[in-house]
């Protein structure tokens, strides 16, 4: 596994992307940023998904002076309409019925920064998810569970019930539950590598 140099900060609440990083080894802290999740409509949605995960690891890397910052955020995108998380049961009910039947694309964008360089990285990944077609007593049944509220497009694939309403994917599993933990191993061994390219130099 990769031997880090770095302490690394996780600037995310999310227990999925914590739960994620410890199935790969990693030790971290979590320091939760407090970036609003503000779309720009003017950018595309995969855009969207790095800014946003680049000004949550730059506001939390502030804390910081010797440490890897990581920032993510997951974007569900239908018909060019992005769905973030829900803002209440009728939010959630009405997206649910939205992507009932249908594909959408599910982005997360992830940013690594480095302190005390300020240097940093970031990515994203896409995965295509079909829905199958959801009876509305199913839909309440697990707007009911509370597991839509913290979840963009307002479903968790990792889920016990929202498991099922996924007919099939295209792309990385782990990026619909939040982080595409392939490509930020990746990435953070990369880029490990050339900042102590860098401060050799």
């Amino acid at each position: 596994m990769l031997e880090l140099k770095k302490k690394i900060i996780l600037a995310s609440a999310s227990p999925r992307r914590q739960e994620l990083l410890r199935q790969i080894g990693i030790d971290f802290e979590v320091r939760t940023s407090s970036v609003d999740e503000i779309f720009d409509r003017s950018i595309s949605p995969e855009r969207n998904a790095v800014r946003l995960a680049e000004l949550k690891a730059f506001e939390v890397a502030n804390d910081f002076d010797d440490a890897f910052i990581i920032g993510a955020d997951t974007i569900v995108v239908i018909n060019d309409e992005i769905l973030g998380k829900p803002a209440n049961d009728e939010d959630a009910f009405m997206i649910l019925k939205k992507l009932s039947g249908t594909e959408h694309r599910v982005f997360t964008g992830f940013a690594i920064v480095d302190k005390p360089s300020n240097k940093y990285i970031s990515d994203y990944e896409e995965t295509v998810v079909k829905f199958r077609e959801l009876d509305d007593d199913e839909i309440l049944s697990y707007i009911k569970s509370k597991s839509p509220n913290d979840k963009a497009g307002a479903y968790g694939i990792q889920d016990d019930f929202g498991s099922v309403f996924v007919e099939r994917i295209n792309g990385c599993f782990y990026n619909v539950v939040g982080f595409p933990i392939s490509k930020f191993y990746i990435t953070l061994k990369n880029f490990q590598k050339e900042i102590e390219l860098w401060i050799e130099k």
